[in-house]
C-alpha cells in the first residue's frame, strides 16, 4: 500500500468514528447542560466548596467564578511546583524555577500545556498527576462552561441569567470528561501506553553513560491531555514518545480524542437552541477548514522533490517512521486546528509550507474545530461577524438565532477578534527587537541572515502564537527556557485565554436580555451551505489580513526559497 492511499484511508476511518459518535454524544451534552437535577457525587462537591448549584448567574457573576477559579488554580499550581523538592513521590527531582513555575501553571490552567521544560526530567508523580492532570480536567470543563453560557445567551430571552458557573464546571469534569477518559485510559493501555507509579530505571547503556528512563501514570493523563484538547506530554518527546502513543492504532485514537468534543459540541449547540440545523452549518465550517488544511498537508509533505524524499516517500525528517507522514500530517492539522498543542512529530522539520499550515491552523482562531468550548464560541464570534458583514452588503440590520446584532454586539465581537493577533504580533515584534530573545534561535542556520532566517522568524512567531492561541505545540529549535520567553509567554496565555471570555461573557449576557425576533422573508437563512460559505470565507479574509505580513517573512519566505 502506498503511504498516499495509506494516509487517505487513514483520514476516511478517523471521519467515519467521528460521525458514528456526533449524534449520541451531542445530544448526551446537551441533556448534562440542560437537566435541573444532581448527582449526588456533584452534591458533595457542591457543598465542599460552598456553591449553590440552582442559583443563575448574569455574565458578571459568571465571569468572577470562571476568573476566581482559574486564579486559585494558577497559585495552587505554582506553589505545588515550588514545594516539588520536599515532596514525597517526587523522584529527586528539585523544586522548579519561579519564572518556570509560573509559567507552567499560566500553561496548565489557560488549557494552553505550553511546556518549556523536560517531562521526564523535571515533574515528579505528585505535580504530575495532582497538579498538571487534574488541570487537564478542570480546565477543559472552564472552556465548554463558557461556551454552554455564550448557547444560552442565544437560546434565551429577556434575562440576563446564563446559568450556574459552578454547576457547569462541575457536570462538565463528573459527567463527561472523566468517563469518557476512563474508556479512552484502558484503550491507551491496550495499545501499549504505560500506566505506573515506577521510579528511574536504567534501560541501557552507550559509549559514556546510561540511559534512564521513569514510569508514570502516562495512559491516564495522555487521554485527559487529547480529550480536553490540552496537549501536555510526560514526556519531552510528547506524543511522539512510544510510552505515549506506542502505534499507528493509538495514534488514530488520541486524534479521535482530540477532535471528538470540540465536533460534538455543534449538535449540543443546534438542540440548546432549538435548530440542530443550525449546528450542521457550524459543523460544515469546521469539518470543511479541517478537511481543507489535512489535504494541504499531506500534499506538502508527500510531494516534496529530492532522491531522499522519493525513498522515503515524502519528507519524512522530523516524523516517526510508525506514524509515517500521513499519520503525522494528520495528527499535526488536528493539534493546530484544535487548542491541543500536542505532537507526534516536530512541525520545525516540516517543509516551509508544511509549517506555515500548522501556523496558520492556530492563527484561525483554532476554530476548526477548535478547542472543548473554545473552538464552539470562537466559531460563534465569527458567524456574529459574518451575519454583520452580510447585512451591511444588504443594508439590514443583521440578524443571528433571532437575535438582533447591534453596536453593542458587534463591538464585543470585535474586541474579541483583537486580542490574540495583538498579542502575538506585539510579543514578537518586542521579542526580535531585543537583542537577548533571538540568541534562543539554537538552529544557527536559522539564525543567519539571508533567506535561512525565515526560520528562525517563524520560530519566535510559533511561540507566541502557539501561547496566545491556549495551543501549547512548540516548532522547536527554540530555546523557551529563558526568563523572557517565560514570562513573556506566561502573559500571553493568560491574557489570550481569559480576555477573550471577558467579551463571550459579556456577549451572552446582551443576547439573553433581548427579546426575539421573528424570521422574515429579508432573513439571512444561517442554516444553509450559503452561509456556511460565507463563514468559511470570513474566516479565511480576517485571518489572512492580519497575519499575512508575518507569514511572508517566516514560512511562505521559507517554502518559496526552498
Amino acid at each position: 500500500m502506498s503511504p498516499v492511499l495509506a494516509g487517505a484511508l487513514q483520514l476516511l476511518a478517523l471521519m467515519a468514528a467521528l460521525a458514528l459518535v456526533y449524534r449520541p454524544l451531542g445530544d448526551y451534552m446537551a441533556r448534562v447542560y440542560s437537566s435541573d437535577k444532581h448527582l449526588r457525587v456533584e452534591k458533595w462537591i457542591y457543598k465542599a466548596v460552598g456553591a449553590n448549584p440552582n442559583t443563575q448567574m448574569r455574565w458578571p457573576a459568571y465571569l468572577r467564578g470562571v476568573l476566581a477559579f482559574s486564579a486559585v488554580g494558577v497559585l495552587f499550581l505554582y506553589l505545588l511546583q515550588r514545594v516539588q523538592g520536599s515532596l514525597p513521590g517526587s523522584l529527586g527531582f528539585q523544586s522548579i524555577d519561579p519564572d518556570q513555575a509560573f509559567n507552567t501553571a499560566a500553561s496548565f490552567v489557560a488549557n494552553t500545556n505550553w511546556q518549556s521544560y523536560y517531562g521526564e526530567q523535571a515533574m515528579g508523580h505528585v505535580v504530575q498527576t495532582g497538579g498538571l492532570a487534574v488541570q487537564n480536567f478542570v480546565s477543559a470543563a472552564v472552556g465548554i462552561a463558557v461556551a454552554v453560557a455564550l448557547v444560552r445567551g442565544f437560546a434565551r430571552s429577556r434575562t440576563g441569567e446564563l446559568g450556574n458557573f459552578w454547576s457547569d464546571l462541575v457536570r462538565g469534569v463528573v459527567r463527561i470528561l472523566l468517563p469518557i477518559s476512563l474508556v479512552a485510559a484502558v484503550l491507551l493501555v491496550a495499545c501499549g501506553a504505560i500506566q505506573n507509579f515506577a521510579g528511574i530505571h536504567e534501560v541501557g547503556q552507550f559509549t559514556g553513560g546510561v540511559q534512564e528512563w521513569n514510569g508514570g501514570a502516562v495512559a491516564s493523563q495522555e487521554a485527559i491531555k487529547e480529550l480536553g484538547t490540552n496537549g501536555g506530554g510526560y514526556f519531552n518527546a510528547n506524543s511522539a514518545h512510544p510510552f505515549e502513543n506506542p502505534n499507528p492504532l493509538s495514534n488514530l485514537l488520541e486524534i479521535f480524542l482530540i477532535l471528538v468534543i470540540p465536533l460534538a459540541l455543534t449538535r449540543t449547540f443546534g438542540r440548546m437552541v432549538g435548530s440542530v440545523k443550525q449546528g450542521y452549518a457550524i459543523l460544515g465550517t469546521m469539518v470543511f477548514i479541517w478537511v481543507g488544511f489535512t489535504a494541504l498537508m499531506m500534499w506538502t509533505e508527500f510531494a516534496h522533490s529530492g532522491q531522499a524524499f522519493d525513498i522515503a516517500g515524502g519528507a519524512m525528517e522530523g516524523k516517526e517512521t510508525r506514524f509515517g507522514i500521513g499519520g503525522s500530517s494528520l495528527f499535526a492539522v488536528a493539534t493546530t486546528l484544535t487548542s491541543t498543542g500536542a505532537v507526534n512529530s516536530f512541525h520545525s522539520s516540516y517543509t516551509g509550507f508544511g509549517g506555515g499550515i500548522t501556523m496558520l491552523g492556530m492563527q484561525l482562531g483554532e476554530i476548526a474545530p477548535g478547542g472543548v468550548g473554545s473552538g464552539l464560541y470562537g466559531m460563534l464570534i465569527m458567524a456574529i461577524i459574518a451575519v454583520f458583514i452580510a447585512g451591511l452588503m444588504v443594508g439590514r440590520t443583521p440578524e443571528y438565532l433571532g437575535k438582533k446584532i447591534g453596536t453593542r454586539e458587534i463591538k464585543l465581537a470585535a474586541c474579541y477578534i483583537l486580542i490574540t493577533p495583538t498579542l502575538v504580533l506585539s510579543f514578537t515584534g518586542l521579542a526580535l527587537a531585543l537583542s537577548t530573545p533571538p540568541d534562543s534561535i539554537t538552529n544557527t542556520a536559522a539564525n543567519a541572515v539571508g533567506g535561512s532566517g525565515a526560520h528562525g522568524f517563524s520560530e519566535i512567531l510559533y511561540a507566541y502564537t502557539s501561547g496566545a492561541n491556549n495551543n501549547g505545540s512548540a516548532f522547536a529549535g527554540l530555546n523557551a527556557d529563558t526568563q523572557w520567553f517565560n514570562t513573556t509567554i506566561g502573559l500571553a496565555m493568560l491574557l489570550g485565554r481569559f480576555l477573550p471570555m471577558v467579551f463571550v461573557l459579556a456577549l451572552a449576557g446582551s443576547l439573553a436580555e433581548q427579546k426575539p425576533i421573528p424570521a422574515t422573508s429579508g432573513t439571512l437563512r444561517t442554516e444553509k451551505p450559503l452561509f456556511t460559505g460565507l463563514l468559511v470565507g470570513t474566516i479565511l479574509i480576517i485571518t489572512g489580513l492580519t497575519y499575512f505580513p508575518a507569514l511572508a517573512l517566516g514560512p511562505l519566505a521559507e517554502g518559496l526559497a526552498s
